[in-house]
Parts: C-alpha cells; structure tokens; sequence
C-alpha cells in the first residue's frame, strides 16, 4: 500500500537544481586554480578565488543533505543523492586544500606538468557539469552518462602521469641544491592529483546510480 501511495506522490526535482548549482561552482573553482597555476602576481588574487568558490560550495551541499532529511519523496535514493553531493564537494575541498599550500608557501611560478594537471581538473570539472543534470532522466541519457564518466576516468589517468612526470622532473633538478623546492613541488603534485582523484569518484558515484536505474 504504501508503495502504491508514493509511486503516485509527486517527487521532489529541486535536487538537481542544487547539483547543477554545484557543479557550476566546482567549474568556476577549477577554472580559478587553472589560473593559479599560471602563476605570476595574481596567485594570491586566484586562491582567494578558489577558497571562497570552495565556501560557496559548501553552502549548497548542506541545502541538499537538509533537503533529503525534509523530502518526503526523493528522485535518487537517498544514500545515492547523500554520496553524490558528497563526492562532488570533496573535489571542491581538494582544490580548496591545493590553493592554501600554494598561498602558505607563496608560490609563484610552476611546472608545465602543473600547469597541464590544471587543464585536466577543469576539464573533469566541465564534464561533471554536463553529466549531473542529465540523472534527471537517467534512463534517456544512460548512454552520455556513460560516455561522460568514461572520459573522466581517461583524464584520471593522464593526472596520474603528469603526477609520475612532474615529481621526477622535480627529484632530478633539485635533488642536490634545493630538497626543499622538491619537497614543496611534490605537495603541490599530490594536491592537484587528488583533486582529479574526487573526479573520479563522482564519475564512479554517477556511474553506480546509472547501474540502480538502468
């Protein structure tokens, strides 16, 4: 009985309104890191960017987590909205995090594997914006969804290499007169590859919502 009474409840949609909300602010913070990594006097200006991009984030992701305890009838399972919400936040975070090493240490200028490292993240930032809205008719655009994480997982992997190439590059020029420049370098490295890493984990959220309802 009870589920005949909420198949004919009207479900609440607003929840992909607040994933795209989201996922508009993760594309302005990747896009203001990418900006970072271009280094110069404008860094600081930059990491601001990204940390209060980074806030605004957070803001949505607690309208969503109260949206679920107050909806009676969800669109996504609830643990599927919880986990996704959440991946997509910790990507934010990550950059967030990437942002105040490199204000801490007052960076100023970076490698080309960084500098590439932050075209990846804007561009898993920007298929991220393109895949969430489309759970709102899952069924339709299981296809594109699939296609969209897959690509995903593609620049997951291409972090991965520029991570293995940067730190190298770092070891070998500073191994003897800088360690420090290595030792920073590497943090900065580690940051950017986890922020790609969250990615991914939003590609695997939405690909195993894809599987519940496909």
């Amino acid at each position: 009985m009870l589920g005949w009474f909420q198949a004919l409840m009207p479900k609440e949609h607003r929840f992909f309104d607040m994933f795209a909300r989201h996922a508009d602010i993760i594309v302005a913070g990747a896009e203001a890191l990418r900006c970072v990594l271009q280094g110069g006097d404008d860094v600081p200006r930059f990491c601001q960017e990204v940390i209060a991009r980074e806030n605004d984030a957070d803001e949505i992701t607690r309208e969503v987590l109260i949206a679920i305890r107050r909806t009676f009838i969800t669109p996504l399972d609830r643990g599927d909205i919880k986990d996704l919400i959440s991946s997509m936040d910790d990507a934010i975070d990550q950059m967030n995090k990437c942002a105040k090493v490199i204000g801490l240490f007052e960076i100023r200028t970076f490698e080309d594997p960084m500098r590439e490292m932050g075209d990846v993240i804007l561009k898993t930032a920007q298929l991220t914006r393109e895949a969430v809205p489309l759970l709102s008719s899952i069924g339709t655009n299981a296809a594109k969804l699939n296609t969209l994480t897959e690509k995903i997982v593609h620049f997951e992997e291409r972090a991965d290499q520029l991570h293995d190439i940067g730190r190298k590059h770092l070891f070998m020029t500073n191994k003897e007169k800088n360690p420090m420049a290595f030792v920073i370098g590497t943090e900065v490295y580690d940051h950017l590859e986890k922020v790609v890493d969250r990615f991914e984990d939003v590609a695997s959220e939405i690909s195993a919502i894809v599987i519940d309802h496909v």
